[in-house]
């Protein structure tokens, strides 16, 4: 990208956008980003409080369910590149109200293609489209094995079926009309600024205050955890230096079990707060698990080690002690999330 190239992030003020937002607004000061967010339940701009008065950031406040408001967006600001992280993530959510996240994930990725497909016509020259999607669109593993970026799609909850969706119309509108793009799929994301409706961060303030700890089922699925500093760098090199076309896995290479990374959670938080070891795990409650629970993920991150140079930075246990230092200095952003309260910031700040 040039300099003083627009860029436009979607989902700028979620947990993974803040941090790209951040990642690309301090580190390329030549670059124009427009952090555009509709500030739903899990947008906050608390987390963009020490960027928001750069001279190279500017955040709008916009749904791209919006076909008009994003029409008229592009034609202003004509966006050279768009980093798209808006949408509805959280799979408990997207079972009870699936058309929710279709309108979102699904809807809302065509109009952002749409409107970039138009303004552009057909020369794309240094132009791109990175569409961010998870590894929930592979479905589940076994014991053994790791998704690649050809393993054929099989999502098992409506929220991975509408990922599934947008990746297949990006791959398309790259196919039919030549539109440059990368996608990414990636693993379970945790780190500072996660809402607490999420395991680590929901966890982290159930023991704080002692509350239950609910697990689903036996505790056994498996994940594989990244760190989302780690994340936004690996984004960061897929923008730059990602072939036109392709699929970039990026996953943390630490599987765990959830009942292990939970006790661990325990070990550390007894350890930070003074409490004797073992108290908080007395907090574990097993509850019914979720329909279409898939039992294990594992990304493999050859492709972007082999072509980009990227690898995580951290182990899970130092990213974990990060995130509760994190989280246990900053209290008060804590308690604005779970109370509500965060949602006043747009208001004090940009009314």
């Amino acid at each position: 990208m040039k300099d003083n190239a627009p860029i436009l992030i979607t989902g700028g003020a979620g947990f993974i956008g803040c941090h790209v937002v951040k990642h690309f607004v301090n580190k390329f000061p030549d670059y124009n980003i427009i952090n555009l967010d509709a500030l739903t339940y899990a947008g906050n701009l608390e987390n963009l409080s020490e960027i928001e008065n750069h001279p190279n950031y500017q955040f709008i406040k916009g749904d791209i369910n919006d076909v008009d408001f994003i029409d008229e967006l592009f034609n202003t600001h004509r966006f050279e590149g768009v980093i798209h992280l808006a949408a509805e993530s959280h799979v408990d959510r997207s079972i009870t109200d699936p058309l929710a996240f279709v309108r979102t994930n699904v809807l809302g990725t065509l109009n952002l293609l749409n409107a970039f497909k138009r303004i552009w016509d057909d020369d794309f020259s240094n132009k791109l489209f990175y569409h961010i999607s998870t590894d929930e669109v592979y479905g589940t593993l076994g014991k053994t094995g790791l998704f690649t970026e050809q393993t054929s799609y099989k999502p098992n909850s409506p929220y991975s079926a509408s990922k599934a969706s947008s990746d297949h119309f990006v791959r398309a509108y790259g196919e039919t009309y030549n539109m440059p793009f990368v996608i990414s799929n990636c693993s379970n994301n945790y780190g500072p600024n996660q809402f607490p409706e999420k395991l680590i961060p929901l966890f982290i303030n159930n023991i704080i205050h002692k509350k239950p700890l609910p697990v689903y089922g036996d505790g056994n699925y498996t994940r594989d955890w990244l760190y989302v500093i780690d994340h936004a760098g690996a984004i960061d090199l897929i923008f730059h230096e990602g072939k036109d076309g392709e699929t970039y896995n990026i996953g943390g290479l630490n599987e765990w079990k959830n009942i292990d990374l939970v006790k661990l959670l325990c070990q550390q938080m007894d350890d930070k707060l003074g409490r004797e070891r073992g108290e908080s795990e007395k907090l574990i409650t097993f509850v019914k698990d979720r329909p279409g629970h898939d039992l294990r993920y594992a990304i493999d991150a050859s492709k972007i080690n082999k072509e980009l140079g990227w690898k995580p930075s951290v182990t899970f246990e130092q990213g974990l002690k990060l995130t509760i230092d994190w989280y246990l200095g900053n209290r008060e952003w804590l308690d604005h999330v779970t109370s509500g309260d965060y949602q006043n910031y747009y208001q004090k700040q940009y009314s």
